[in-house]
């Protein structure tokens, strides 16, 4: 699937529950009906498709670096992520992810869910994943 070029139109989530499961290498398994309208992707593109389908250019690398490193030690990890949208546009939103446990509790997956974002806090971390951003470049 190929990404779309960004537009600087941002889409506000106004909330509902926006529900994806992946499996432990962050390959969609489940997105649910609001996660599939707020992103614009059919059921059928998400599944099998990694999660980072809808990451953003703007986020920074390490941003999700920091995420793998909390959910792979079996922790809940929660941050603001500038996503993007099948037609270029992009939401903001506070994505809690948790693992998944087997009932030996080994981690089988993982489950996110997304809140509404604070928008004065947008700001703020705007500015530190764009930092963090010019850190990833120049260290090219």
């Amino acid at each position: 699937m190929t990404k779309p070029d960004p537009l600087d139109e941002e889409v506000l989530f106004e909330g509902g529950v926006m529900i994806t499961e992946t499996d432990r290498s962050g390959i969609i398994t489940y997105a649910n009906r609001k996660f599939r309208e707020m992103t614009g992707y059919t059921k059928e593109e998400l599944i099998g498709s990694p999660h980072s389908v809808n990451r953003h250019p703007d986020m920074p690398k390490a941003a999700f670096a920091q995420m793998w490193e909390t959910i792979k030690r079996g922790e809940m990890w929660e941050g603001y992520v500038k996503n993007l949208r099948k037609d270029g546009k992009y939401y903001w939103v506070i994505v809690w992810i948790k693992p998944k446990l087997d009932e030996n509790g080994t981690i089988v997956g993982y489950i996110a869910g997304r809140k509404v974002p604070d928008r004065h806090q947008i700001k703020t971390v705007s500015l530190k994943y764009m930092e963090m951003l010019e850190k990833e470049r120049g260290s090219r």
